[in-house]
């Protein structure tokens, strides 16, 4: 059980300290500086489909090499590099990178819909469901020091046009109002880009606002 104690993140110097760090990245790093344009587009091969719920772009700062984007569905505004693209469903938002490699899903996690009594064993019962599942991924957790869950995933398959591994992070943020709830940002990046999608995953951690 993750309560007999969280493991240490020992191959992720940037939450060494109990919390998420950008370690010096800002999201000019991921971005292409296209003014917000890739936000108006639709794309029907994004998971979200042309008949999907409509992104709100809130705003563009062309400075910083970032957009904020609103999913409705799930009520998360969320800020992403410049020259990504964004859609929605009725259950979650997604944005992916211009080349595909950096995927975002953003999802509500409803503890005792998913058989857990909080955040602490959904995290715990996610590794082991995980690990189950895919033979060879392993999944480490952290409590942050804000009271939300960074869960690692390491050597996790490669799917349709990726070119090797890949490393997940889930960053589990629990209601403050309704600690049976809460909001999951699962960010999905080349294995060999680690350090990198964790130093992306703390930038959108420093920003991200969700209507409780």
């Amino acid at each position: 059980m993750l309560a007999a104690g969280l493991l240490a993140l020992w191959a992720f110097p940037a939450a060494a300290d109990g919390d998420l760090s950008p370690e010096g990245l800002t999201f000019k790093d991921f971005s292409v500086a296209d003014n917000g344009a890739s936000f108006n587009r639709t794309d029907p091969m994004l998971p979200g489909g042309p008949d999907s719920p409509t992104i709100k772009l809130l705003s563009v700062d062309k400075a910083e090499g970032l957009a904020r984007i609103r999913f409705n569905s799930v009520k998360v505004e969320v800020a992403l590099p410049l020259g990504w693209q964004a859609t929605e469903d009725w259950e979650r938002g997604v944005a992916d990178s211009a080349d595909r490699r950096y995927r975002l899903i953003v999802w509500r996690v409803d503890f005792a819909f998913e058989g857990v009594k909080d955040a602490e064993q959904y995290a715990s019962t996610k590794i082991g469901v995980i690990r189950s599942r895919r033979q060879g991924v392993t999944g480490q957790a952290r409590k942050l020091n804000d009271g939300s869950f960074l869960i690692v995933y390491e050597n996790v398959p490669p799917t349709k046009g990726d070119d090797g591994p890949r490393t997940a992070f889930d960053l589990l943020l629990v209601n403050p109002n309704d600690p049976k709830t809460g909001a999951l940002l699962t960010l999905g990046v080349p294995a060999k880009e680690a350090s990198r999608g964790l130093g992306l995953l703390a930038l959108m951690k420093q920003r991200v606002r969700i209507d409780w």
